[in-house]
């Protein structure tokens, strides 16, 4: 199974307001390895009670083991497997004392977000998974970076910094660059084949995952692949220049954990 039930490291009894109250325990369907450790660690931090696993699949089979009922289950949009609509309308079946909420780093068709509770934009700020989870709505603060800004976004830096240590900050980032190299060598390949499909899900996975752990720059070069791969009429012109300019991102983000981060 695929899966991770209520591991030591996102059970959190860490003191504070937000212990004050029952707060639901969370349940994060994430494929992307950056975005779910990124998301569960923040929400531990907060006092929640968190598990998680890495496919729609994985989740159902959670449940069907009657290993795990969470109160509130956050998921991402775009998966592989079972996903979208059909994920939630299965999700509600096998858990439904749930509210479920979506998160994506492309805006959901409207069938899959009025099936849902609530949606958020990736990246978000930590603030808007608060009102989420409150109830409250804000308006999402996501965006994506212009040329000339750094590598890094040092506000979602010092949000994290604010929240762990120093080290656990460094092996976020560490884990994002990572990935980063893995999914580049993956994107390649899928240039060289020209598979659009693919170039599309590694520009979604590396604007989520990387924006999520600060890396500003590695964000908007895959939210740039993944709008390439889905315009029809073009011939993916563009997707070698943004590879080498992903190949120099990443090269940025090594020497920027080599020098700033203890690891």
């Amino acid at each position: 199974m695929t899966c991770v039930p209520v591991p030591a490291k996102y059970t959190s009894s860490m003191p504070g307001p937000a212990n004050e109250s029952k707060l639901p325990v969370i349940l994060v369907i994430d494929d992307d390895f950056v975005s779910r450790e990124v998301t569960a660690t923040l929400l531990t931090m907060d006092g929640y009670t968190v598990s998680v696993a890495q496919s729609g699949d994985a989740a159902l089979a959670m449940f069907e083991a009657q290993q795990y009922r969470p109160e509130v289950i956050l998921t991402d949009a775009h998966m592989d497997g079972v996903s979208g609509v059909d994920l939630i309308e299965a999700l509600r079946v096998a858990c439904p004392q749930a509210a479920i909420y979506l998160m994506s780093g492309s805006q959901p068709t409207e069938a899959v977000i009025a099936a849902a509770d609530g949606f958020l934009l990736k990246p978000f700020a930590m603030d808007a998974l608060r009102a989420l989870l409150d109830g409250r709505t804000i308006e999402s603060t996501a965006s994506y970076v212009d040329d000339d800004e750094p590598a890094i976004c040092h506000e979602t830096l010092a949000q994290l910094q604010s929240m762990m240590s120093e080290k656990a900050v460094g092996e976020i980032f560490a884990a994002a660059v990572t990935d980063l190299d893995l999914r580049i060598g993956r994107l390649e390949a899928a240039i060289a084949r020209q598979d659009r499909a693919e170039i599309g899900r590694i520009g979604h996975a590396i604007k989520g995952g990387c924006g999520m752990a600060g890396a500003a720059k590695a964000a908007r070069l895959g939210a740039l692949l993944e709008a390439e791969s889905g315009e029809k009429d073009n011939h993916l012109d563009n997707s070698r220049t943004l590879l080498r300019d992903l190949r120099a991102a990443a090269l940025q983000l090594h020497r920027i954990l080599d020098s700033e981060f203890q690891v």
